[in-house]
């Protein structure tokens, strides 16, 4: 995609990647408009109040959208949390209901708020945001790894659904990515923000736009199963559970 021209919604961009990526988009020419739950902290670029567990707020900003910037040609679907949970507790539910509720139902209620006004355009761009661990399991936030495991495969039927309508669906994959000095520091092999953005950006702005954007960072766990080492990684990954209270 021309990332220099397009009008671009990143629904979950408030912090982290999701606000990187928006000023990215920003600086690289294109218009922004940034909706999440706490848009307060966003003064450097346009946005709309938006809580993805609650329809009517998806409406209305889609309604308040579409009223200022028409054009708009790209939504970026990012809205997620990562709780860890105990399985062996039945109290973890509260926190794989949550985790479903923003990260799985949420996407799938921006996709549909936003997928008619695309489709009459006769082009556009859905970005869906999974993660490495959609394809390699992190023992510790069982049911984030199901949404995002959810989302990519969501994001393979809306393309094949959305195809010949002019509307193209990518699907952003990251790896651990460093957004704060204490992620950083809680785990020195993430990937450095500005790092991932760079990457991230070269290849959103190829021609076609692939349809997974994959940086080198979260290969090892796509593409884990083929290369033979899937069990070692989820055993690996497994220590994590060490966290959890008495164990």
């Amino acid at each position: 995609m021309d990332i220099a021209t397009r009008t671009v919604l990143i629904v979950g961009g408030t912090s982290g990647i999701g606000l990187g990526l928006a000023r990215r988009f920003a600086a690289a020419g294109s218009t922004v408009i940034v909706g999440g739950r706490s848009t307060a902290r966003v003064t450097d670029l346009p946005t709309v109040d938006v809580d993805v567990t609650d329809a009517t707020s998806v409406l209305a900003a889609r309604d308040d959208v579409l009223s200022r910037y028409p054009e708009l040609d790209t939504v970026v679907t990012m809205s997620g949390v990562m709780l860890p949970e105990d399985l062996r507790d039945p109290g973890h539910f509260s926190s794989a209901e949550e985790t479903i509720a923003v990260n799985l139902l949420g996407t799938i209620r921006v996709i549909d708020a936003f997928t008619p006004h695309l489709i009459a355009r006769g082009s556009g761009t859905i970005v869906t945001v999974t993660s490495g661990i959609a394809f390699l399991p992190f023992p510790l936030m069982p049911t984030y790894g199901a949404t995002k495991a959810a989302i990519h495969s969501y994001s393979e039927s809306l393309r094949a659904q959305l195809a010949g309508t002019g509307v193209d669906v990518a699907e952003l994959a990251p790896p651990a990515v460093a957004t704060t000095p204490e992620a950083e520091a809680a785990n020195p092999a993430a990937l450095k923000l500005d790092a991932y953005l760079d990457e991230v950006m070269a290849l959103l702005g190829s021609s076609p736009t692939p349809h997974e954007i994959l940086v080198e960072g979260v290969m090892m766990h796509r593409w884990a199963e083929r290369d033979g080492t899937y069990a070692d990684l989820v055993e690996r990954r497994s220590q994590s559970l060490k966290t959890l209270p008495g164990r």
